[in-house]
This record gives C-alpha cells, sequence and structure tokens, in this order.
C-alpha cells in the first residue's frame, strides 16, 4: 500500500488541454527580425526640420527616417509627399527623390548656392500664365533682344539709359514731370504741325544768331514790347 501510494506521489499531474491552451497564449512571441536593406525604400514626409533634413515615415512602417535632401534632388520636399530614400545603410540614408506631392499646385526648386541653367546647343523656353522675379540684384547681358506685349508699366526711384541711338514711334507721347533738363551738343530739330508753347512766368530763347520767319503771319502782342 505505501508503495502504490509513492508511485502515485512521484508521477506528474495531468495536464488539460486548456490549461495548454492559455499557456500558449501566455507565451511571447518570437522576436522578428528586420528585412533586409535593400539600398532604397518609400516613405512619406511627415516634417522638415531647421537644419535641412526630413523626417520620413517608411511606409511600411517603423521607425522615422531623419534624411537629409541629396544634392540632385531640386524639388524641395513637402509634408506629405511621398519620396524615395536610398543609402549604404538604415543609419545613413538620403532623400533623392519626390515620387508624388501631396500638393502637385506649388513645387519650388532649390539649389543650396549657386544655380545655372545651361543649354550646350539649343534654346531655353519658359512658358507660365504668370511670371513673377524677384532678386536684390541683376544683371541681364543680351546681344540682340526683342520684347513684344500689349502693355509695360515701369516703377522706379532712379532710372539711367545709356546708348548710342534711340529710335522711338509712337501714336501718342506724354510726359509729365516736375524738372526738366536737356542737353543737345549738336542738332536738334523739330517737325511738327503745330506747336504750343507756353510758360507761366517766363519765355527765354537766346542765341548768336535767332530767325523768325513766317509765310503769312508774324503777330507780336504784350503790353510792353522792347527791341533794340
Amino acid at each position: 500500500m505505501n508503495q502504490r501510494v509513492l508511485r502515485e506521489a512521484a508521477s506528474p499531474p495531468s495536464v488539460t488541454p486548456e490549461a495548454e491552451m492559455h499557456a500558449l497564449l501566455r507565451k511571447p512571441l518570437p522576436a522578428q527580425a528586420a528585412p533586409a536593406w535593400t539600398g532604397s525604400a518609400l516613405g512619406t514626409v511627415v516634417q522638415s526640420l531647421p537644419d535641412g533634413r526630413f523626417v520620413v515615415e517608411p511606409q511600411p512602417g517603423g521607425a522615422p527616417w531623419h534624411c537629409p535632401r541629396a544634392a540632385s534632388c531640386l524639388l524641395q520636399p513637402a509634408v506629405g509627399d511621398v519620396v524615395l530614400v536610398a543609402g549604404p545603410q538604415r543609419e545613413q540614408l538620403f532623400l533623392i527623390a519626390v515620387i508624388t506631392q501631396a500638393d502637385p499646385s506649388q513645387s519650388q526648386l532649390v539649389a543650396e548656392g549657386d544655380l545655372t541653367i545651361r543649354s550646350r546647343r539649343g534654346g531655353i523656353a519658359l512658358q507660365a500664365s504668370s511670371f513673377a522675379l524677384q532678386a536684390d540684384k541683376a544683371t541681364v547681358d543680351i546681344t540682340d533682344m526683342a520684347y513684344r506685349g500689349a502693355e509695360v508699366r515701369v516703377t522706379t526711384l532712379v532710372a539711367r539709359f545709356v546708348g548710342r541711338t534711340l529710335e522711338t514711334v509712337l501714336d501718342r507721347l506724354s510726359l509729365l514731370t516736375r524738372s526738366s533738363f536737356r542737353l543737345t551738343e549738336e542738332v536738334e530739330q523739330v517737325r511738327a504741325g503745330q506747336i504750343d508753347m507756353q510758360a507761366a512766368q517766363s519765355l527765354r530763347l537766346h542765341a548768336r544768331n535767332t530767325f523768325v520767319t513766317s509765310q503769312a503771319l508774324v503777330k507780336v502782342d504784350a503790353e510792353q514790347i522792347h527791341m533794340g
């Protein structure tokens, strides 16, 4: 009798299927290894940092990347854009291209230094419904230029034109100025159908020789006339 009791005490207790299921559910899952890095991946820009880097969230999920923009990516990324990042390893990635823009109506080409657009054999054309140019200083050097437009408005504090020949063909010329000074070293000629000159205070004509001629009438009218 004592031997039977000892054998029953030494045998392990039976485990029910329900207990095995609960133990299996409580068991932690094995850690999944990160997929091998292929060199490039897609992500979404979630933040633009002050130092020029971008926070990119991987599309499959995971920890976000902090990527500087590659020099070849001239299109400025914006929040919400789908971008392509690439690099030798996950800890050293660069944002190399914008794949899809969140707002295609606004695009910016950004370069850190001087930017030159050059065509070796062809021309460069800019076409847009509106065009705006803003710079602190601009220099335009063109051998031959032709401009055609409906209207030009120029607002400036100081304007200087230096050239050899100026030819202007107009239907009407209106000039409003507070003070005007014109100096002609050689010959100045005016041909007009009718000339009307009026001065509020005084009008002076002076030359070594002065000729006033008329085919029909010369009229001098004043309160006082001094000759000689």
